[in-house]
C-alpha cells in the first residue's frame, strides 16, 4: 500500500505492485499531457465526471513517474493493470485527490 500521508497510491500493473507519486514535476507533465489551464482545471475535470480514459493513463504515467519509475504511455498502453478500468480510475482519482490533501 503507497503511504497515504505523502501522497502516494498502490498500482498493480502487470503483476509488479508499483507506488505512485505527483510531484510537482508530474503535476507539470500532467497539465502538459492534458493540455490544462490550470492544477484547477485539472482537478476540476475529475470532480465533475468529465475525464476520459486518456486522462486517466496519463495520470497513471504521470504517477509512475513521480513514484521513480521510467515509464512512457506507451508502455502502459499494453500494460495489464489488476482491477481493470475501473481500479486504474479509482487510483488515478485517489493520486489526484492526495496530491492536494492536507495531512492531519
Amino acid at each position: 500500500m503507497g503511504n497515504p500521508y505523502t501522497g502516494e497510491v498502490a498500482l498493480t500493473v502487470d503483476g509488479q505492485r508499483r507506488v505512485l507519486k505527483l510531484t510537482l514535476g508530474a503535476l507539470a507533465e500532467l497539465e502538459t499531457a492534458l493540455e490544462a489551464d490550470s492544477l484547477v482545471a485539472l482537478v476540476e475535470r475529475f470532480e465533475t465526471g468529465g475525464f476520459s480514459s486518456g486522462d486517466v493513463l496519463a495520470l497513471i504515467v504521470a504517477g509512475l513517474r513521480g513514484g521513480g519509475a521510467d515509464v512512457t504511455r506507451a508502455d502502459l498502453l499494453s500494460a495489464e493493470i489488476d482491477g481493470g478500468p475501473v481500479a486504474a480510475a479509482r487510483a488515478a482519482a485517489e493520486l489526484l485527490a492526495r496530491a492536494f490533501m492536507v495531512p492531519g
